[in-house]
């Protein structure tokens, strides 16, 4: 079957499981699942045509029809054997194959006046409240992932937080896909009132199995309101990843967002921001990419009022015959006066078949800012080799060394000490050497 025969099965499988769907009786949601079925069926998947996809190949997901879990396909899972994923210092929701699971999550004790649900019960019960930022961050003409996720998403969780709340403990989103063939689609929704803070780990697990997850979010920042989130993903290496952070940010808000990208045969990871007067952005990203993984970071920085201010630090350690991509793109616009923002990519190549593709683009229409980017693409040092044999250390254990060091800037900066952990471990399985495991861990 060709790859245009499986997209157009698509719209025909979707009219098949519409009333299963979340919200189907809200008339603005059923509008925009509509448009979106026919952004979709009229363009499907992205594709090398498009500039912002060009390092990026989607035909393998064009060759499967992957299908949506029903509620009742979900498989089964004991909370025991997710403990190794869960940070036990924080609330946890946890979604499998694209739906929420109330037996493996864990909210208890979260203020009454704080909502944390899954997108199912809030379209039940707060549907005039999510209308006010479901699709506002981002529309489905964004590309095609974004129409599929919009028209499809089985589920997902919404987050909103009332002026001045400062949560406790952070929240933990735990995606895990199960079988092989699904494609778990979920759509989240973070909203911060003024002055609200909050602290969200996302992670993605799934069976060593080909699937596709396909996770939105869009993050709604009032005035001074501070979100961190961090991303975690470490699929199986057969599983196909799109994930979209798309962000408001509103005068004096500040959004941190620190993405560790681990797993996946195939790995798109899109984050997009526009910033209000005096708001602040950072974005902290480590790759790591081996075999013949593909693993995608495209960012989008968009200063839109004036004395915002925007940092970003992505790293790149790819192996053997891996693909690490990063399209960094920040846009000032004629308003953005006294803008303040750094880009930086720096990427690492073990082997000779490794390949790091990096396109940062500054796109400036001000001018009294203070922007400036950088990039850099080569291979271990070889003078710091031989200064760690000379002191008595064999030439792979130096190589690990010296990897380990460059990578482990970005796990230093994760402020959760379980997190830190889980992340550093994923790193050192990367990279084993001894002694430096047990003295890290």
């Amino acid at each position: 079957m060709s790859a245009e025969q499986i997209i157009s099965q698509y719209p025909a499988e979707y009219k098949k499981i519409a009333d299963a769907l979340p919200g189907q009786s809200i008339a603005w949601l059923a509008l925009l699942r509509q448009d979106a079925v026919q952004q979709f069926s009229a363009h499907g998947f992205p594709s090398l045509r498009e500039e912002e996809w060009r390092y990026t190949n989607v035909s393998a997901i064009e060759k499967k029809l992957f299908s949506p879990a029903s509620s009742s396909e979900i498989g089964a899972i004991e909370i025991d054997s997710l403990n190794q994923y869960l940070i036990q210092d924080a609330w946890s929701v946890v979604l499998v194959d694209g739906h929420f699971s109330a037996s493996l999550s864990k909210l208890d004790g979260i203020p009454e006046i704080v909502t944390v649900m899954s997108m199912s019960a809030a379209l039940e019960q707060c549907a005039d409240l999510l209308e006010k930022y479901f699709s506002q961050s981002v529309d489905s003409k964004e590309h095609g992932f974004v129409a599929f996720n919009t028209a499809w998403f089985s589920d997902g969780l919404f987050i909103h937080v009332p002026a001045k709340q400062v949560l406790a403990k952070s929240i933990q989103i735990l995606h895990v896909v199960t079988q092989a063939g699904f494609m778990a689609n979920t759509r989240d929704i973070i909203a911060l009132e003024e002055s609200a803070e909050v602290t969200v780990v996302e992670t993605f697990v799934g069976c060593d199995e080909a699937y596709c997850s396909a996770a939105i979010m869009e993050v709604s920042l009032a005035q001074n309101a501070d979100l961190t989130l961090y991303k975690l993903q470490m699929e199986g290496e057969k599983a196909y990843h799109f994930g979209g952070i798309y962000v408001k940010q509103d005068r004096d808000s500040r959004f941190t967002h620190h993405n560790f990208a681990f797993g996946g045969l195939l790995a798109r990871n899109d984050i997009h921001t526009d910033l209000g007067q005096a708001s602040e952005c950072d974005l902290n990203g480590l790759y790591l990419g081996v075999k013949r993984q593909h693993i995608d970071n495209h960012t989008r920085i968009n200063h839109l009022q004036p004395h915002a201010i925007s940092h970003e630090l992505y790293k790149g350690v790819l192996n053997q015959r891996a693909k690490g991509v990063f399209q960094g793109r920040v846009l000032v616009a004629e308003q953005a006066q006294k803008t303040d923002s750094m880009m930086n990519n720096r990427n690492l190549l073990l082997s000779d078949d490794a390949e790091a593709d990096t396109k940062p683009q500054l796109e400036i229409y001000a001018d009294d800012v203070k922007c400036a980017h950088g990039v850099t693409v080569g291979q271990l040092d070889e003078q710091s080799i031989f200064y760690l044999q000379s002191r008595c250390v064999d030439k792979q254990t130096a190589r690990n060394m010296l990897t380990f060091a460059f990578a482990n800037e970005m796990v230093e900066k994760i402020k959760l000490p379980e997190l830190h952990d889980m992340v550093l471990a994923q790193l050192l399985q990367r990279f084993p050497q001894a002694g430096i495991q047990q003295d890290w861990l």
